[in-house]
C-alpha cells in the first residue's frame, strides 16, 4: 500500500546503499525502466467514432433508423403531425414553429429541437449545408428551451429533458461545427449565415476572455475525436459548450512572449452559440435576420458564464489538448540528444527563431497578475516528465488562478552547474523581455520545483556562491586567470553567482543533495563512451590549464564532463554546495522517494529510491519533507508527491494573502529580508 510520512529535519551523511553487484542489477533495471520511459508513445489516440451522449439517447445506430422520442411523436399526434415525419423535413418543422407562435411552451420548443437535429442527420450526407441550418436551428431552439423566461415556471432540472436539451444543444453546435471546419473553416471575425423556421441567422464567430488572439489560431480540433491514453487523469467539466483542441500558429504580430511557446502548441477551448438581441435588416431584399454569435472561450480563464442572471457552466477538457500536443513525436526524442549529444541540443534552433530550443518553455500565454512555476526536469529527460503533475495542479482552480506553468529544458549530459549557470542566464533574458521594468511582482514570487539533478539546478539559483565555490579550484585570486573572454565570462559566471531575487520557493524531488552512487565507475566509464562533449569545451579546457599553470590547486571539478561524473558524491562541489549561504528569503520543501521493500529490486535497492539514497535525497534546512513509497523515475508523478505539491503551492499562496504587492510594498519586503 502506498504512503508517505514526514520526516523531522535529521543530520546525516551519504552512504553506498547498494553492494557491488547490486549497483549492476539496479543499473540494468533502471537503464531498461529510461529506454522504455523514453519511447515514444501517443498520449492521445482517434477514436473509431466520436463520443457522443446523443448516440445513446436516439439509439443512432449506422444504418439504423432514426426515430424522435415518445415524448415528441404524442405531440405530433396531439396535433395530428405523426404523418409528416416521413420525407422533407423542413414542411413538419414549419407547422411546428406556426404551432409554437400560436401556443409558445417548453415542450414544443423542445421537440422542434429534437426533431430538427435528427432531420439534420439524415440530410448530412447529401446536403450539408442544410444540415447546417438544422443544426443551427437545434442549438437555438434547444438553447431556448433552458433560457427562455417565459417558461421559467415549467423548469424542472428533475427532467430528463433537461439534460436532454443541454446535450442536444452540445451535440448539434459539434455537428455544425464540424461541418463549418469542414468547409470555410472556423475563423475567428467570419459570418455564417443559416435559415430556420423562425426566420435567417447571421451568425458571427468571436473571442470571449482569455489572452489568445483571432491570429493564433491556426485549425481545430474535436476532443470528442480522441481518448486520452497517456495521462492518468483525464479532467472534464460539464455543461454547455464544445470542448475543442486548438492548435497555435506563429505570425509576424506574435507577442514577444511567444518565443517561449512550443512548437505546434495546442490549448483548449470552448466553443459556446447564442443569440443576441436585435435583428438586421438586408438592404438589397428586405428580409429581416436575426443575430447570433459563436464564442470561443479559453476553459483556463473562463469557467462559467451568466445567461439572464443564470450561472452557466462551461464543458470543457483540459486533457485532451495537453495529450493531443504530447503526441508530437519529436518532443521526446530531446531526452536522449539532450544527454548524448548536448551540443546539438545547444546549437539547435526552434522553428522560426534564432534562439536555441533549449531553454524557458511556456504552455500558456504570460499573465503578468500569476506566480510564475517554473519545472525543471532531471537526467536523461525532458519537460515531458512533467506532464502528469501538470495535468493534475492546473485542474485546481485555485492553482489555475494563482499560477503559471513554464518549463525547462536543457542538455544533461553536461554537468549540472553548467546547467544552472544557463538557467541563470535564460531568467534574467526572460525578466528582460517579460517585464524590464520590474513592474509585475507576480515575477518576483516564483517557484522552482526540480527533479533529480533538476533540483540541484534549481537550488542553485538561490546559492550565494561568495569565493567559496572558486576556492574549490584555486586559491588564487580570480583576476589572475588567463583566457579567453567567453571562457573567462562561462568561468566566472560557474564558480560566482547571486541568489535570484525573484525566487521564493525551491521544491525539490529525488534530488541527490550528496551526489549518487549511481554515479560510479561503471556508469561514468559507458556514459563516458556514449556522450559527446562540446569540442569547443574540451579545446577550451586544455588550452586554460595549459596558460594557467599554478592558479588551480585542485582541478578535480575542472576535469569533470559529463553530468554522470558531476553526480559522484566524491565530487568536492557538494559539501560545498550544503554549506553555501542561502537567502532568508526563500523557502525549501523536499521529496524523497524510497523504493517499496517488495521484490528482488526493493531488496537491492533498500534505502533508496533505486537512483539516491534516502541520505542523499534528504535535507534539514526545509520547510517539510515527504517520504513518497515510488522509484526514482515515478516519485514526481506519483499521487501523494502530486498532492505535496499542490498542499505548498496553496499553503504558499496562504502565506501571499496580501498578494499581489505594489512595486513599493515588494521594495519595503526585499529590505526587510535583508535583499540587495
Amino acid at each position: 500500500m502506498d504512503h508517505a510520512v514526514r520526516l523531522p529535519a535529521r543530520d546525516s551523511r551519504p552512504r553506498d546503499g547498494l553492494p557491488h553487484g547490486g549497483r549492476l542489477v539496479v543499473l540494468a533495471v533502471l537503464l531498461t525502466v529510461w529506454a522504455v520511459g523514453c519511447s515514444t508513445q501517443k498520449w492521445a489516440t482517434l477514436r473509431s467514432t466520436p463520443r457522443n451522449p446523443l448516440i445513446e439517447q436516439f439509439d443512432l445506430k449506422p444504418g439504423g433508423e432514426i426515430k424522435p422520442s415518445g415524448r415528441t411523436v404524442q405531440l405530433l399526434r396531439l396535433y395530428n403531425l405523426a404523418g409528416d415525419l416521413a420525407g422533407d423535413p423542413r414542411p413538419l418543422l414549419e407547422k411546428l414553429q406556426a404551432i409554437i407562435d400560436r401556443e409558445p411552451s417548453s415542450d414544443k420548443i423542445y421537440s422542434f429541437a429534437e426533431l430538427s437535429y435528427l432531420a439534420a442527420r439524415k440530410v448530412e450526407p447529401t446536403n450539408p449545408q442544410l444540415a447546417i441550418d438544422l443544426y443551427g436551428a437545434t442549438v437555438l431552439y434547444s438553447y431556448q428551451y433552458l433560457f427562455d423566461p417565459r417558461f421559467s415556471a415549467e423548469w424542472n432540472a428533475y427532467d430528463p429533458r433537461f439534460r436532454g436539451a443541454c446535450d442536444l444543444y452540445n451535440g448539434s453546435l459539434e455537428a455544425g461545427l464540424r461541418l463549418i471546419c469542414a468547409g470555410q473553416g472556423l475563423t475567428p471575425g467570419q459570418t455564417h449565415t443559416i435559415e430556420t423556421a423562425s426566420g435567417s441567422w447571421d451568425v458571427k464567430t468571436v473571442i470571449r476572455g482569455g489572452s489568445w488572439k483571432a491570429e493564433d489560431f491556426d485549425h481545430f480540433e474535436f476532443v470528442s475525436d480522441y481518448k486520452v491514453s497517456g495521462l492518468s487523469n483525464h479532467y472534464r467539466t460539464y455543461g454547455l459548450g464544445v470542448p475543442m483542441i486548438a492548435v497555435r500558429r506563429s505570425h509576424e504580430n506574435d507577442p514577444p512572449t511567444a518565443r517561449y511557446y512550443p512548437d505546434k502548441l495546442t490549448f483548449p477551448v470552448t466553443v459556446l452559440m447564442r443569440p443576441e438581441m436585435g435583428t438586421k435588416q438586408d438592404g438589397r431584399t428586405g428580409s429581416v435576420h436575426y443575430q447570433a454569435v459563436i464564442e470561443i472561450y479559453d476553459p483556463l480563464t473562463i469557467t462559467n458564464i451568466t445567461i439572464d442572471h443564470l450561472r452557466v457552466p462551461l464543458e470543457s477538457d483540459l486533457s485532451t489538448p495537453l495529450a493531443y500536443f504530447l503526441s508530437e513525436p519529436q518532443l521526446e526524442q530531446f531526452a536522449t540528444v539532450g544527454l548524448l549529444e548536448p551540443e546539438t541540443l545547444l546549437k539547435k534552433m526552434r522553428p522560426g527563431q534564432d534562439k536555441p530550443i533549449m531553454g524557458l518553455y511556456m504552455m500558456e500565454p504570460y499573465d503578468p497578475n500569476k506566480i510564475p512555476v517554473l519545472m525543471v526536469h532531471g537526467l536523461w529527460s525532458t519537460p515531458i516528465t512533467w506532464m502528469e503533475m501538470f495535468n493534475d495542479l492546473r485542474n485546481s482552480p485555485q492553482i489555475r488562478e494563482h499560477y503559471q506553468f513554464w518549463f525547462y529544458l536543457y542538455p544533461t549530459g553536461q554537468p549540472f552547474w553548467f546547467s544552472a549557470t544557463q538557467l541563470r542566464r535564460d531568467l534574467a533574458e526572460a525578466r528582460q523581455i517579460l517585464d524590464p521594468a520590474h513592474e509585475n511582482p507576480a515575477l518576483d514570487q516564483m517557484v522552482l520545483i526540480g527533479h533529480s539533478m533538476g533540483g540541484l539546478v534549481s537550488r542553485l539559483q538561490t546559492t550565494n556562491s561568495g569565493e567559496d565555490f572558486w576556492h574549490i579550484v584555486s586559491d588564487q585570486p580570480f583576476e589572475q586567470v588567463q583566457a579567453e573572454p567567453e571562457i573567462r565570462q562561462g568561468l566566472q559566471e560557474t564558480f560566482f553567482f547571486q541568489p535570484n531575487p525573484s525566487i521564493r520557493r525551491v521544491i525539490t524531488i529525488a534530488t541527490p543533495h550528496r551526489g549518487s552512487r549511481f554515479s560510479n565507475n561503471v556508469t561514468q566509464w559507458m556514459l563516458s563512451k556514449l556522450i559527446t562533449l562540446p569540442h569547443r569545451l574540451v579545446l577550451g579546457k586544455e588550452r586554460l590549464f595549459a596558460e594557467n599553470r599554478g592558479i588551480f590547486r585542485d582541478t578535480r571539478l575542472l576535469k569533470i564532463e559529463t553530468s554522470i561524473d558531476s553526480l559522484s558524491p566524491e565530487s568536492p562541489v557538494f559539501p560545498v554546495m550544503l554549506a553555501a549561504q542561502r537567502p532568508p528569503w526563500v523557502k525549501y520543501n523536499n521529496i524523497v522517494g524510497l523504493v517499496p521493500r517488495e521484490g528482488l529490486f526493493g531488496k537491492l535497492a533498500a534505502g533508496t529510491d533505486g537512483v539516491v539514497a534516502q541520505e542523499s535525497a534528504h535535507m534539514d534546512d526545509v520547510e517539510s519533507e515527504l517520504v513518497v513509497q515510488a522509484d526514482h523515475t515515478t516519485v514526481h508523478a506519483h499521487p501523494l508527491a502530486v498532492l505535496e505539491v499542490r498542499r505548498i503551492l496553496l499553503e504558499n499562496l496562504a502565506e501571499l494573502r496580501d498578494f499581489p504587492y505594489t512595486p513599493q510594498e515588494l521594495q519595503a519586503a526585499r529590505a526587510a529580508d535583508g535583499r540587495r
